[in-house]
């Protein structure tokens, strides 16, 4: 279509155009925005109109626009579309490795170099014991997240969730007793790690603790609590020091306890016990995943059960008295972090802990 326009030089700035069916008089205005470049558009002023368009070229001009509107509309479908998919195939993406083989990995997983091509990662390898039951959400967070956070400190490690899976209470003492037993001989220490407490000041150190056990979640930077005697949250050991403890009292049915009883294992044992020094984040230098109000803690206490608990040292149980029964095994990676999940069902003698069942 020919058409020709006249500047008419109006406030609005605009053009008297002659089209083949008419004239139109067409508003042009300046749009402005503080987050996008200006924006022109046309806006018709029908009063000036001589002629009434054909119905076609109507058409042709509502069917041109709709066809933008489409086309931005298509684009952002798209984008969405990929950001999902990206979303379900990588970060949160939980898959199985079997005998058949290795699937295909949508992230690829971090891999630790060895001691041989790098000797600024350490002879040493720590096997990180998660004790676990029915905490997903928690696992899904603290597995990439500490597989990353130790790559960072060329830390060599393996993480191994020890799962409960028997009907008995939560026992996190004898779980750790079994990540001790079935960790592999390539690992030389061990960090008894909760799924909630994830390091937020990378001077934490996790290095092999030659010297003594390491209590990294001190009393002093862990958000919760803060008496001296406290060894939880994570604590590292060579393996030979855990043996020289015998392990974890196995009597610990329930939520709590079971690492004063172990505090009291380190003095007996003659082991000193180190902790961070120079960290200045305070109890800013953990985060502390886990929602008290949708994860109740089993802290029922039974008379027995307080009897023989408190402040008292088990001088039988530990790694001599541990009976269990591995389930599986099963080896996951988790937005393309490896970890081992032992499926352990746990033994108990209701006789001596009648307090392992609740009725």
């Amino acid at each position: 279509m020919n058409s020709s326009c006249q500047y008419l030089g109006n406030s609005n700035t605009a053009f008297l155009c002659n089209l083949q069916n008419g004239c139109h008089l067409l508003t042009l205005k300046m749009m402005y925005s503080s987050r996008r470049k200006p924006v022109l558009y046309f806006k018709e002023d029908r009063r000036h109109f001589q002629k009434v368009p054909r119905p076609e070229d109507v058409n042709r001009f509502w069917s041109g626009k709709c066809t933008v509107y489409k086309l931005f509309g298509l684009c952002m479908v798209l984008v969405l579309v990929s950001l999902l998919w990206l979303q379900l195939s990588c970060t949160g993406d939980v898959r199985l490795i079997d005998d058949g083989g290795l699937p295909r990995q949508p992230c690829p997983p971090e891999r630790q170099a060895s001691a041989a091509e790098d000797p600024s990662w350490g002879p040493h390898k720590l096997a990180l014991l998660i004790p676990f039951r029915e905490r997903f959400e928690e696992l899904l967070v603290f597995v990439p997240f500490m597989h990353s956070f130790l790559n960072r400190k060329k830390i060599l490690h393996e993480i191994l969730v020890i799962n409960q899976v028997d009907h008995y209470r939560f026992n996190r003492a004898s779980l750790i007793n079994v990540g001790y037993m079935e960790s592999g001989n390539d690992t030389d220490y061990i960090a008894m790690h909760d799924v909630d407490l994830l390091p937020q000041n990378e001077a934490l150190d996790y290095g092999f603790p030659q010297e003594g056990p390491f209590h990294v979640a001190s009393p002093e930077l862990h958000p919760l609590y803060h008496y001296k005697t406290y060894v939880g949250g994570i604590l590292l050991l060579t393996k030979q020091h855990y043996h020289m403890c015998n392990g974890m009292s196995n009597r610990f049915w329930g939520w709590g306890r079971e690492d004063d009883e172990f505090y009291r294992r380190l003095r007996a044992a003659g082991l000193q016990l180190f902790r961070p020094n120079g960290i200045k984040t305070g109890y800013k230098t953990f985060h502390h995943i886990h929602d008290p109000a949708w994860r109740k803690r089993d802290q029922k206490r039974v008379a027995a059960q307080k009897q023989k608990e408190q402040f008292k040292v088990d001088p039988e149980g530990g790694l001599t008295n541990l009976q269990y029964k591995v389930e599986s095994r099963q080896k996951l990676t988790i937005s393309g972090a490896p970890v081992t999940v032992i499926n352990t069902q746990l033994e108990c003698d209701t006789e001596k802990t009648p307090w392992c069942l609740l009725n």
